[in-house]
């Protein structure tokens, strides 16, 4: 009998009165494992720590924001649409599951820029310094979906099929036991791509937002192909799901980023050289 990657019977436990979910505590694990590595690369590089944790703080808000924004839109049936299966007011149950990462990417980043106008911080530096940091979060991200047992993908019977219950299935496959990990998949490319920006980071010299660049491209390249499986339903414009578009227009922004940062903008991000003191006789 093969032995299948099990989902957890539940996602929520309780201290008392207090929910704690599966899914909000991948979510935080994730944020705070970006934020001390963001955060001892940014020392590293001779940058004010104190500035970089009070924009994180920013962009970690605003992220969020935009990743429930972006859901809502693509979702917005669910909660506007005909026959609605949930309320209006769903929509800030933000802890319950749903939310797009690149409405996180485009605001938190955004956010990012602005503060970075404050701090007379230079941007690009700022993402090259976050981008591998911002991929581990996100693999760690995706056990969010394996506690909540949705966004997996086709059926499947290899060795690592995902057990899905019968509750959690997608209609249309009730008869369906197991299906593609895809949380699984996107959470090892990501993994695997952090690991490739630290390598690319030494080996080519990669800086001045290049490292950022490529973090898109990558990140859109393993999500493009992680879409074509999952099998949650979605709007479909010209045979692609709605996120398989999103995902192949900000791959192609990186594209062109990273070309055009190559021709203007070669050489990598140095160390800040802190003055040494003077002291007067």
């Amino acid at each position: 009998m093969p032995l299948f990657l099990p989902s957890p019977s539940h996602g929520v436990w309780y201290l008392g009165p207090l929910p704690i979910r599966g899914y909000a505590l991948s979510i935080l694990v994730g944020i705070i494992v970006a934020v001390v590595i963001a955060r001892k690369r940014w020392k590293s590089w001779g940058e004010n720590v104190g500035q970089l944790e009070n924009l994180l703080l920013v962009c970690v808000v605003i992220g969020i924001i935009g990743a429930r924004v972006y859901w809502i839109v693509i979702e917005w049936h669910r909660y506007f649409g005909p026959g609605h299966p949930e309320p209006w007011y769903h929509i800030f149950f933000v802890w319950t599951g749903g939310l797009g990462i690149w409405g996180g990417i485009a605001f938190g980043f955004l956010s990012g820029w602005l503060m970075c106008r404050r701090y007379h911080i230079n941007f690009l530096r700022l993402a090259d310094c976050i981008a591998p940091a911002f991929l581990i979060a996100q693999g760690i991200g995706r056990l969010g979906n394996w506690w909540n047992q949705e966004l997996y993908g086709y059926p499947t019977t290899l060795p690592w099929a995902l057990e899905i219950d019968p509750a959690h299935r997608v209609p249309g496959y009730e008869q369906f036991a197991t299906f593609h990990p895809t949380f699984l998949y996107e959470m090892v490319w990501n993994f695997v791509g952090a690991g490739f920006l630290f390598f690319a980071e030494k080996k080519f010299r990669l800086g001045r937002g290049k490292l950022f660049a490529s973090y898109i491209i990558i990140y859109a390249t393993g999500r493009f192909l992680v879409e074509s499986l999952r099998i949650d339903p979605v709007d479909v414009y010209f045979g692609l799901r709605v996120n398989s578009w999103a995902t192949l227009l900000g791959g192609l922004f990186g594209v062109g980023l990273l070309i055009w940062l190559i021709k203007f903008r070669p050489g990598p991000n140095e160390p800040v050289i802190q003055p040494t003191p003077t002291h007067a006789n």
